[in-house]
């Protein structure tokens, strides 16, 4: 089957995912492939599989993919452990690759039993972080490792659509965001937000409601519509849930918590929180969420260039260096609040987001907030001023956006 399959895709290569996972092939350690729904992760499974394929000819696949028919048949860790036992073949290297594994009651067993016996190189994809991180941590601590695949980041879509780097590009981005499947669907924003419309009730019904039980369905759109309004806002549940009650939707801080978590564990929405960069702590009250696509987020609450801005383009640096692997806090510093810092490798560097410096006021807000963090790591601002994009304020870099996302660090 999975040569049929492999005969009939025509795709891109994402080699930043894949260039992350190959060191682990061959290795007793069980691959995770994680992300939200339609972001490619089986497109990243088909890179593997060639991949491997090509190294080793004679290398025996075994293919298991929830969402098609054909597999209906396996619903659980037995069913799974018994159809992997049939297809492996004796004397050669086996693969096992299983697309959305976390439509297999009790997946981590069979998974552990097979890992033990040595019986096949382990891939799977999921789109459920609950789910894969609380089984596979209870049933598999220190035998698998997980890498999140993203949406496009603004490089890939350049990539994806042919397209040069230029301010009208960079704009058509931050408008439909980064779905691979676009490069299908085409540009057109109709035939775009259609499509998106629908993989966000996907999202919401089957990653969400269904596998959480979710009761409140209106209440938790009436969210998903104040966390996109509100992208890069500084808020707390408590307020939240204050904000909706005024809005006559009563309800308390632990029922928005409760909605919040499983938006988070379908990989929609992201969660920052803050951090004080003198004191080395991390504050447990007020956080900012930020959307996986900027497509997804539009489609909810429309783009307005004038009204929204600010908050797209923060969200876009955001996602870049979540694509890039940091780690990512709001900084804190005195008064002060730093938009980000990204750690990652022992190393750091710190971000301001504005979308035009205007004027000596707001240019003394966002570089005086850097110049009073006293390390030498990078720190820049990002903003869509073409005028002085590329120069340097007391070792503060200013940068368009279009440049900075497609910064490698």
């Amino acid at each position: 089957m999975i040569d049929e399959i492999l005969s009939t895709k025509n795709y891109i290569d994402r080699p930043m995912y894949l260039n992350r996972i190959k060191p682990f092939i061959d290795k007793e350690i069980i691959k995770v492939i994680s992300g939200q729904r339609r972001v490619g992760k089986s497109y990243i499974l088909f890179q593997l599989i060639r991949h491997i394929k090509q190294d080793n000819p004679e290398a025996n696949i075994i293919y298991i993919n929830k969402e098609l028919k054909d597999f209906s048949f396996v619903t659980d860790d037995t069913s799974l452990y018994a159809f992997v036992k049939e297809k492996l073949i004796k004397g050669a290297k086996n693969y096992l690759f299983v697309d959305e594994v976390q439509e297999i009651t009790s997946f981590e067993l069979a998974l552990r039993s097979l890992l033990a016996e040595n019986a096949c190189d382990i891939f799977c994809s999921g789109s459920n972080a609950n789910l894969l991180s609380g089984e596979l941590a209870t049933y598999l601590a220190g035998r698998y490792i997980e890498f999140t695949v993203h949406a496009l980041s603004y490089s890939e879509f350049l990539l994806f659509f042919s397209l040069d780097n230029t301010s009208e590009n960079l704009y058509k981005y931050l408008s439909v965001g980064g779905m691979p499947y676009l490069k299908v669907i085409g540009l057109s924003e109709n035939a775009v937000f259609e499509y998106l419309r629908n993989v966000y009730a996907s999202i919401l019904l089957k990653d969400v409601v269904a596998r959480e039980n979710i009761r409140n369905i209106s209440f938790l759109e009436n969210l998903v519509e104040f966390l996109a309004d509100n992208v890069g806002n500084l808020f707390s549940a408590a307020n939240i849930a204050k904000y909706l009650k005024s809005q006559l939707s009563s309800v308390s801080a632990q029922t928005v918590i409760n909605y919040i978590k499983p938006l988070l564990n379908a990989y929609f929405i992201h969660k920052v929180s803050r951090f004080d960069i003198a004191g080395l702590k991390i504050f447990e009250v007020g956080e900012k969420y930020y959307f996986e696509d900027l497509g997804l987020r539009n489609c909810i609450r429309g783009f307005d260039r004038r009204k929204d801005i600010n908050k797209v383009i923060e969200n876009a640096v955001f996602m870049h260096l979540k694509q890039q692997s940091f780690k990512i806090y709001v900084g804190k510093t005195g008064v002060a609040e730093i938009d980000f810092v990204g750690e990652k490798e022992g190393n750091r560097i710190y971000i301001q987001v504005s979308y035009m410096l205007f004027d000596e006021n707001t240019i003394n807000r966002e570089f005086g907030s850097l110049l009073k963090i006293e390390d030498n790591y990078p720190k820049y601002v990002v903003t869509l001023d073409e005028f002085n994009a590329g120069t340097n304020y007391k070792g503060i870099e200013q940068i368009h956006l279009k440049d900075f996302l497609c910064k490698e660090f």
